[in-house]
């Protein structure tokens, strides 16, 4: 009882610190990509930690106010950026709550306003939270009515109706193959001409697993995401292959295993979700959680809001928060000199300031590892310290010089861990914003 006790004050901490760094600064939309092309910024150039989560229901299936209920409890979590799909999921012409169609006579070129009114408030409280809306106008199964023919139109026309909202990301999700890229490109046209570029674009697969960067020379092509579902084992190589494309451009694990869900083969636990989370980071990308009960909106939606993976993913952004210039994170796996892993389903990896200021190493279970403390650059000194990817308690480990090799074990009991090496602050820049 002590030690659930303990966990649910470490958790309720986290949270509450992830809430003062996010009403810490005023936050400035649209978000845009950094000169160095590795993560996103706000208008003032402020880093902004992408942690998102999957509403693809959220403007058909829920009445307003319950839409209200999930982007404060999304914003509570920690969560920046919601993925949803604008006509939810189908082929596009299903009605809302309310009995209202997208579009009269199925026709994408005669849009609803009756719809689209309600599409407007959920944006609204969405930026009222500070939350980005990741918005798909088009799946693959939309394509019966989403043409090559009425695409750019259809496109032109959503982005001049949302080109004054700042807090929205343009997505696309066909499948990864040639025959979707001339629609795209259509989309992309008109999301142009709609808004003049305002709004991020980026285009996410499905199904899995694949990733945007088959064409990833397409100038409209803002980031690279990609869709591995129950494939845990892919995240790595597939995120590595994609930060070292060129040109340089941000890379989003989007869409992965659904917490709890049951049809992959393996329970999708706490754990699994934390891994898949660590693993997207640590080799460069950013990373998009989700819930089952929440993408099939089952009864129980209400209650996978709380789930316990989503409350560590708000540990996971403390974590990377509380790092010196979390955005100059680099992956490194010659950090460790033994007991790294980077293929199979459980996997330790590191990454490292690319000055040198800190480390940071996660285990996905126990293990003995050595590392080379000449990584920390930045000072003679490292202070190192263990923390509890479920819960967030650290555990100083101990204050060593900047030289040699060290040898570390996991902590007993612990399903999964994570090793914090940082040189000594001296003048610490600002953590900067996580929107």
């Amino acid at each position: 009882m002590k030690t659930l006790n303990k966990n649910m004050i470490l958790l309720a901490l986290s949270l509450l610190i992830v809430a003062v760094h996010a009403s810490a600064e005023e936050l400035v939309y649209p978000v845009r990509v950094s000169e160095n092309g590795r993560y996103f910024v706000d208008q003032n150039g402020n880093p902004v930690f992408w942690l998102g989560t999957t509403q693809w229901q959220i403007f058909r299936e829920y009445t307003l106010e319950e839409a209200r209920t999930i982007l404060e409890s999304t914003k509570g979590k920690g969560f920046v950026f919601v993925q949803a799909m604008l006509m939810g999921v189908g082929d596009g012409t299903q009605p809302n709550v309310y009995g209202e169609k997208p579009w009269i006579n199925d026709n994408p070129l005669t849009p609803n306003e009756a719809y689209f009114e309600n599409v407007d408030a959920v944006i609204r409280i969405a930026h009222e939270n500070h939350v980005i809306i990741s918005m798909t106008l088009y799946h693959q199964r939309y394509r019966r009515h989403i043409t090559l023919e009425n695409a750019r139109a259809w496109a032109t026309w959503l982005a001049k109706r949302y080109k004054d909202s700042a807090n929205i990301v343009w997505s696309m999700t066909p499948e990864a193959k040639q025959d979707f890229v001339p629609i795209l490109r259509e989309l992309a046209a008109g999301l142009y001409e709609g808004d003049g570029g305002y709004h991020l674009v980026t285009f996410k697969p499905d199904p899995a697993p694949y990733s945007s960067s088959f064409i990833h020379n397409e100038n409209w092509l803002d980031f690279n995401s990609m869709q591995t579902w129950n494939a845990v084992k892919l995240i790595y190589p597939m995120v590595t292959k994609d930060y070292n494309l060129k040109p340089v451009k941000p890379v989003l694990m989007a869409e992965g295993a659904y917490e709890a869900g049951s049809e992959y083969g393996f329970d999708v636990t706490p754990l699994w979700i934390r891994r898949q989370a660590y693993y997207s980071y640590l080799a460069g990308a950013h990373h998009t959680y989700g819930h089952n009960d929440s993408w099939r909106v089952l009864p129980t939606w209400r209650k996978a809001l709380d789930a316990p993976g989503a409350a560590q993913m708000a540990v996971l952004k403390r974590v990377f928060l509380e790092l010196e210039e979390w955005w100059h994170l680099v992956p490194d796996q010659s950090i460790l000199l033994s007991g790294g892993q980077t293929k199979g389903d459980v996997l330790n990896l590191a990454a490292g300031h690319k000055d040198g200021k800190w480390i940071m190493v996660y285990l996905g279970s126990k293990v003995s590892f050595s590392v080379d403390m000449g990584k920390i650059t930045a000072g003679n000194t490292v202070n190192v310290s263990w923390i509890d990817p479920k819960t967030g308690g650290s555990t100083p480990v101990g204050n060593f010089s900047n030289t040699g090799v060290r040898s570390f074990s996991t902590p007993d009991k612990w399903e999964d861990a994570i090793l914090i090496l940082e040189a000594p602050r001296g003048n610490s820049t600002s953590a900067g914003s996580d929107l």
